[in-house]
């Protein structure tokens, strides 16, 4: 990986990092909702920024979230310079992030699909430990006990 391309996966997630916390904290706009950061994408130049944020609710309440966030800017941007030791400070976009969206959409189709082939849902699978910690009792993979060739107690 160049250099260049480090240097900047470092500044968004340090972008990513202080919009979270001062959305959070300092944005006392009523219209942002429940708003998670969940990337930022900076030009080069650091001139421009794309936030990608999910937003918890509807359609109408992400909108108004959006337009809070929008109208935030400007202090979000004083945050940015007052945290940052950056050359520029990036005007930022807002952008709703819908992969949480298909994420959560995919989640339920599987959840249904594997209800129609009537497995159960409730268990994870690949997991040895109950959550009090103790080993379930499997069968042996080749069969039951009395099949498995004699155990001789070498010490």
């Amino acid at each position: 990986m160049s250099e260049k391309r480090y240097r900047m996966q470092r500044v968004n997630e340090a972008l990513r990092e202080v919009l979270s916390i001062a959305i959070g904290r300092g944005l006392k706009d009523p219209r942002v909702g429940f708003v998670t950061v969940t990337g930022v994408e900076a030009t080069n130049d650091l001139r421009q920024a794309r936030v990608y944020v999910s937003i918890l609710g509807d359609a109408a309440e992400r909108e108004l979230s959006l337009v809070g966030l929008r109208s935030g800017e400007g202090f979000l941007q004083g945050v940015i310079n007052d945290e940052l030791q950056l050359k520029r400070t990036p005007a930022l976009e807002f952008v709703y992030d819908e992969s949480v969206d298909r994420g959560f959409r995919i989640s339920k189709l599987l959840i249904a699909e594997t209800a129609l082939l009537g497995e159960p849902i409730d268990e994870p699978q690949g997991v040895d430990a109950e959550p009090g910690g103790e080993t379930p009792e499997r069968p042996h993979p080749v069969g039951p006990n009395e099949d498995l060739p004699p155990q001789t107690e070498e010490s």
